[in-house]
């Protein structure tokens, strides 16, 4: 009744304390409600000695009220933990008669653990609004019933061997610290996901004929273990803490005040348009988003600039509102209205500001000699000074963003399974931030099917010799990256020579070529058991350049040429 009495005391005193927020903030406030499920994970400080607590189920709702970053909230949250004797059972022993004690039985109730309590919360909320972080704190009472566990041998000793009475505990004081992340995908619902911390203060354990704990005292030897006739007694009902950790997930309603505005025959209007636009080279920014708070934080209305950078919010009342925007998530700079600027049957203009002297790269990642966009590509832009690099990934059609730094110079690759992707060098200097925002890039990828030769370009080798000119180092490099972006691949180098010379020099000469190239993969940290070198010498011809035959020097090059393919077994 007591427990009763504290819970209806509490709902009691914070729904009082809504309503007086509710009327204070007619237009911002809103109600939440967000039940869960999770897994607790207990400690009870008892000090048994043989007897632990396992994790367990968790369920529980919170209902918050919100009428700016802060609110307050109530939980009610059921939790089952279980009792675990760990007195040694296998191999038992009785210490004054010597025989075996196995007419074992052990029951373990489980423990209930049932919390109520009220609290502040505070709040983070995403530009847009989607994504909420969520920080409650309560304080409240719970009960805590069950825990007794029992191990007894009815034989030899007819006695128990390990004995905790548990726990029969009603209004106990309670703290909880609740971090929660919601991400709404609509207006009024959301999932979200969470952990807490949870402490009972002086919990008092329950006596059954006037004990708490006892256990039977036992050494241990190369049998198994000896129960001695010494029973170790507690009497005295011991008070301490219980605490636990938890992770949960679960959904989230928002239940938001629906209010009727009193408007006359012909109602003012009132609109605002919003401006984005690059500080440094004054273009007009697309495709960024933006949206209108209140001066607590909440969102009002959001949008997206077209393509002329406006975005405009129709029938919008006038107020003091704070202008944020996100380009490729950079935020801009804020800007503001005062009621006051807003004037009737008119539009109000203001401008954000994109103040970032990043270059903003929009690429696309294609199939080699295709304008077919590629999608899922992990597009990697690294730093060839210092050891930094960046990462996106390609949307549906192949396109991606990643931010260029004014200074250094960088390489852009694709990884895609079974893709061999085009290394492009990025040099900022040949762009001038005053004038370029936005730098257009293209990768290509060629798809690295099972036997299908990819040509290597630009591998070069002095007349009649085979070691690795520099100019030959990148396009290898560009081997040994793919190589190791696909660990579970094997590749074979083939080297080919045109007809010119004997079949025996060229055949020599081009394993020479092969077996040098995959030395060099090799030298950048490619097993060598996943690379063989194999010369064909004139053995491939990709036109008719045969022996005998009147060909250009242009024609004869084609022929000569080193590929790559994947081996698959």
């Amino acid at each position: 009744m007591k427990t009763l009495k504290n819970f209806i005391l509490l709902c009691l005193l914070c729904c009082g304390t809504l309503m007086m927020a509710q009327s204070t903030h007619p237009d911002h406030n809103y109600f939440q409600l967000s039940p869960r499920v999770g897994l607790d994970f207990p400690t009870y400080n008892n000090g048994t000695p043989f007897i632990g607590y396992n994790s367990g189920l968790m369920a529980g709702v919170s209902a918050d009220y919100y009428f700016s970053w802060f609110g307050l909230g109530l939980d009610i949250d059921y939790i089952k933990n279980s009792p675990e004797n760990i007195y040694p059972t296998d191999n038992l022993f009785d210490g004054v008669s010597g025989s075996a004690l196995t007419d074992l039985s052990l029951s373990e109730d489980g423990i209930t653990r049932l919390f109520y309590g009220i609290g502040p919360d505070f709040k983070y909320i995403s530009l847009f609004g989607d994504f909420h972080a969520e920080l409650n704190t309560r304080a409240g009472f719970a009960s805590i019933k069950g825990g007794r566990t029992e191990l007894r041998e009815n034989t030899v000793l007819n006695d128990v061997l390990n004995f905790h009475a548990g726990y029969d505990a009603s209004s106990v004081f309670t703290a909880k610290a609740q971090l929660r992340i919601t991400y709404f995908f609509s207006e009024n619902f959301g999932a979200h996901i969470g952990g807490y911390y949870m402490r009972h203060f002086n919990v008092a354990e329950s006596l059954e004929t006037g004990v708490s704990a006892s256990y039977r005292t036992f050494d241990e030897d190369t049998q198994g273990s000896i129960v001695r006739d010494i029973q170790n007694t507690r009497v005295e009902a011991c008070e301490h803490d219980i605490s636990s950790v938890g992770v949960f997930a679960g959904l989230t309603i928002k239940l938001k005040s629906k209010h009727t505005n009193t408007c006359c025959t012909i109602c003012d209007t009132y609109a605002l348009a919003v401006t984005a636009k690059d500080k440094f080279t004054g273009q007009l920014l697309a495709d960024t988003a933006v949206a209108v708070k209140d001066l607590s934080g909440a969102v009002i209305q959001t949008g997206v600039t077209n393509a002329f950078g406006v975005v405009v919010f129709d029938d919008i009342t006038p107020d003091n509102y704070v202008i944020e925007g996100l380009l490729y998530d950079v935020a801009l700079e804020k800007t503001s209205t005062n009621k006051g600027q807003f004037i009737k049957d008119e539009t109000l203009q203001k401008e954000i500001i994109y103040g970032d002297r990043n270059f903003i790269i929009q690429g696309n990642a294609v199939v080699c000699n295709t304008a077919t966009g590629l999608p899922g590509v992990n597009v990697i832009l690294k730093n060839t000074v210092v050891a930094q690099e960046k990462n996106t990934m390609t949307d549906s059609e192949g396109k991606y963003i990643l931010h260029l730094s004014e200074s250094g110079t960088y390489t852009l690759r694709g990884i895609k399974n079974n893709y061999f992707s085009q290394t492009v060098s990025v040099n900022p200097s040949n762009y001038d931030r005053d004038q370029t925002l936005f730098v257009k890039l293209e990768i290509c990828l060629e798809e690295a099917d099972c036997g299908k030769a990819i040509t290597l370009q630009n591998i070069l080798y002095d007349l009649d010799k085979y070691f690795i000119r520099p100019d030959a180092k990148p396009e290898l490099n560009r081997l040994a990256q793919f190589m190791k972006d696909n660990p579970g691949i094997n590749i074979e180098v083939s080297s080919h020579t045109d007809s010119r010379g004997s079949d025996s020099y060229n055949q020599t000469l081009s394993q020479n070529r092969a077996s040098a190239a995959v030395d060099y993969v090799v030298s950048q940290g490619v097993p060598r058991s996943r690379i063989s070198g194999v010369g064909y010498g004139e053995t491939r011809l990709l036109n008719a350049c045969a022996d005998n035959q009147s060909c250009s020097e242009a024609q004869h090059q084609i022929n000569r040429r080193t590929e790559m393919k994947v081996i698959c077994q």
